[in-house]
C-alpha cells in the first residue's frame, strides 16, 4: 500500500492505532501495572532511543527509579542536522537540554561510561562512579568501522562525516562557505547497513540548494558504494526537477554498479578512489565511514558476528543478557530501518515490556511505526513511513510507503511534505525531551 492513496489524517489515525501514538492505550500496558511497578532502571544513551526510555518509563512506572546516563550535557539531533550544514538553521535550533526529563523525576547524570557488565547489569563511569539496576537499557547509537576502506581512519577533519552532529556538523558547513564557486563536492556514503539511511542523499538535496543559490558553478557527485539507496525514485526525480540529475548536472549519482565499492580515500589529493579504479575530486569531501553497533555494546558481548546486537523484538531484551534491552541503532530490528522515529518506537515498546514485567504483569502486544521526512530544499520534501507488526518473533512491514515520484506535476504537496517535517521534529523532540 502507497501511503499516498489514503488521506493522511487516515493514515495518522493507523499510526495511532498500532501503537506510534505515545498514549497508554495504544502501548496495551493496563494501569494496574502503574501502581505495581517498581525497581531501578539505568538507561545508557540520550538520544532517540534512551531519552524516549526513560521518559516512558518514568511516565507508566512512577514509582521506578530511573537513571539516565549521558556524555553530553545537552543533546545536538542528526535529523534536521543537514539545514545546519545548509545554512538553513543554526546549531543551536537543533540542540537540547535534559532539564525536561529532570522534571519528570529522572535522574540524569552527565558522564562517560566506560564499561559494561552485563551480567551484573552494573556500569561503570569514567572517575569510578559504578551504577547497578534491576534492569538495563543501552542505546548507545553507533560506531564506525574504520578499516574497510584505505585511510578512514584519518580523515574526520579534511573529509568530515558529520555523522554524529555536532561539530562536524559546524566543520562541513564551514568548508562549503569556503569552497569557491565551481568547486566539485563529493559524499560517500558507507555500504548499508546504516544510521538513517536517506541521510546522505537528503545532504545532497541541502547542498544542493545551498549551491544554487550561491554557488552555482559547483556540481555534488555522490560516490556510493551501494547499488541502490532509500527512496531513489523519489529523490531522483526531485533532483531531476530542482537542480538537475546527471553527469554534469548539479548532482550525479555514480551508484555501486558503476566501479565497484569504494575501497581508498587521499586526503593529500582530496580524491576518492572505487574498486575497479573510478578516481574522484573533490573540493570538499564528506566521508561517512561504514558503521556497526557501539563500541561499548561490543566490548559487553552483546553483538553478533556482524557486529550488530540480537534482541527479542518484542521487548528490545538482549538474546545473551537477561535483563539488559538494546535499542535504536545498535540492535537488529527486523524490517525497520535505523532512524530516530524507529527508535522512539521500540523506546516506547520497551518501556511498556519493563513496567509491566517489574509489576508482574503480561507483557502488552507490540507494534511500532517510523516515518522519515527527507527535504529536497527547505520548502519541497518527501517521505516514507510505514507501521510494523511482531509476527513470528520478527518485526515485520504491514502497511506503509513512499512519497510518489512525480514533482512539477503538483508541487504544493510536496511543499506540504516539507511542513510536515517540522512538525515532525517538533513533536518527536517534545515527545522525547518535554
Amino acid at each position: 500500500m502507497n501511503i499516498h492513496d489514503m488521506n493522511r489524517r487516515d493514515f495518522i489515525k493507523l499510526l495511532g492505532a498500532t501503537g506510534a501514538v505515545s498514549t497508554l492505550t495504544a502501548c496495551g500496558l493496563p494501569t494496574a501495572a502503574m501502581a505495581k511497578a517498581g525497581g531501578r532502571v539505568v538507561v545508557v544513551g540520550g538520544g532517540f532511543g534512551g531519552a524516549t526510555c526513560a521518559s516512558y518509563l518514568k511516565r507508566w512506572g512512577p514509582d521506578l527509579n530511573v537513571t539516565l546516563v549521558e556524555k553530553e550535557a545537552k543533546y545536538v539531533t542528526c535529523p534536521f542536522s543537514n539545514k545546519v550544514i545548509a545554512g538553513d538553521m543554526s546549531i543551536a535550533e537543533i540542540t537540547h537540554s535534559y532539564d525536561g526529563l529532570k522534571a519528570r523525576g529522572i535522574n540524569v547524570i552527565n558522564g562517560e561510561v566506560t564499561g559494561v557488565d552485563a551480567a551484573a547489569k552494573k556500569v561503570s563511569l569514567k572517575g569510578g562512579q559504578a551504577l547497578s539496576a534491576d534492569a538495563l537499557v543501552l542505546s548507545p547509537g553507533i560506531s564506525f568501522e574504520y578499516g574497510r576502506v584505505e585511510n578512514d581512519d584519518k580523515v574526520a577533519e579534511s573529509m568530515p562525516h558529520a555523522w554524529h552532529a555536532g561539530p562536524q556538523t559546524v566543520l562541513l558547513r564551514k568548508q562549503l562557505e569556503a569552497m569557491a564557486d565551481g568547486g566539485v563536492v563529493l559524499i560517500v556514503p558507507p555500504r548499508k547497513p546504516f544510521r538513517c539511511p536517506p541521510g546522505p542523499y537528503e545532504r545532497a538535496s541541502l547542498i544542493a540548494h545551498y549551491l544554487k543559490a550561491n554557488k552555482p558553478k559547483s556540481r555534488i557527485v555522490i560516490v556510493d558504494s551501494n547499488p541502490s539507496h532509500s527512496k531513489q525514485k523519489a529523490f531522483h526525480a526531485a533532483w531531476a526537477h530542482l537542480y538537475g540529475l546527471g553527469e554534469g548536472k548539479m548532482i550525479q549519482w555514480v551508484s555501486g554498479d558503476q566501479g565497484g565499492p569504494v575501497v581508498k580515500i587521499d586526503p593529500s589529493t582530496m580524491t576518492v578512489e572505487k574498486e575497479f579504479g573510478d578516481k574522484f575530486k573533490g573540493d570538499v569531501i564528506n566521508f561517512i565511514p561504514h558503521q556497526k553497533a557501539s563500541a561499548l555494546v561490543m566490548s559487553a558481548g552483546l553483538t553478533n558476528k556482524d557486529g550488530w546486537c540480537d534482541v527479542d523484538q518484542g521487548t528490545f531484551e538482549s538474546k545473551v543478557a537477561k535483563s539488559v534491552y538494546v535499542l535504536g541503532d545498535s540492535c537488529v530490528a527486523g524490517a525497520m530501518p535505523k532512524s530516530g522515529h524507529s527508535a522512539n518506537s521500540q523506546a516506547k515498546n520497551c518501556a511498556a515490556a519493563i513496567v509491566a514485567k517489574m509489576a508482574g504483569q503480561s507483557q502488552p502486544t507490540p507494534s511500532y511505526a517510523n516515518t522519515c521526512y527527507s527535504l529536497i530544499s527547505p520548502d519541497f520534501g518527501i517521505s516514507v513511513a510505514a507501521v510494523y507488526q511482531l509476527k513470528e518473533g520478527a518485526i515485520k512491514k504491514v502497511s506503509g510507503g513512499v512519497t510518489p515520484p512525480h514533482p512539477g506535476e503538483n508541487d504544493r504537496f510536496y511543499k506540504n511534505e516539507a511542513k510536515y517535517a517540522k512538525g515532525w521534529y517538533k513533536g518527536i523532540t517534545s515527545d522525547m525531551f518535554g
